[in-house]
């Protein structure tokens, strides 16, 4: 396969995961519902179509090298922005069976490789 100039494959494979998540909480809302923290004024809903649309933005503009750079800053903000959804979902699935609850709990520390892929797929823009 040929390189194409100013192409990251980690950065695009990023962008492929934001845009599969960015879809999801369109195409299947509810369980992205249920961990909007209750403190967020507005409704769940809406909350979750504002993350799929931030997720598919962040999706476009890590795909395109000249605005690479910026938004895989503002997707490692996501993830930052994000975690107390995953910590919300972790309390609330405390009860569950057990894996179920490791699904709940893994989803916490993944946080950190996500950041950091965020972090590196800025870093692999070269200044043209």
């Amino acid at each position: 396969m040929a390189r194409v100039p100013g192409t990251s494959c980690s950065a695009l494979f990023l962008a492929a995961f934001l845009a599969a998540s960015g879809t999801a909480h369109f195409a299947a809302p509810a369980p992205f519902d249920a961990i909007v923290p209750r403190s967020l004024p507005g409704s769940p809903r809406a909350w979750t179509r504002a993350s799929g649309v931030v997720e598919l933005a962040l999706a476009a503009g890590l795909a395109v090298p000249r605005t690479r750079r910026l938004s895989a800053r503002a997707t490692a903000l996501f993830f930052v922005g994000v975690l107390p959804a995953n910590v919300k979902m972790a309390y609330d699935w405390r009860a569950r069976p057990a894996p179920e609850r490791a699904l709940a709990y893994g989803r916490l520390p993944l946080q950190i490789p996500l950041y950091l892929w965020a972090r590196a797929a800025g870093r692999s823009v070269t200044n043209r």
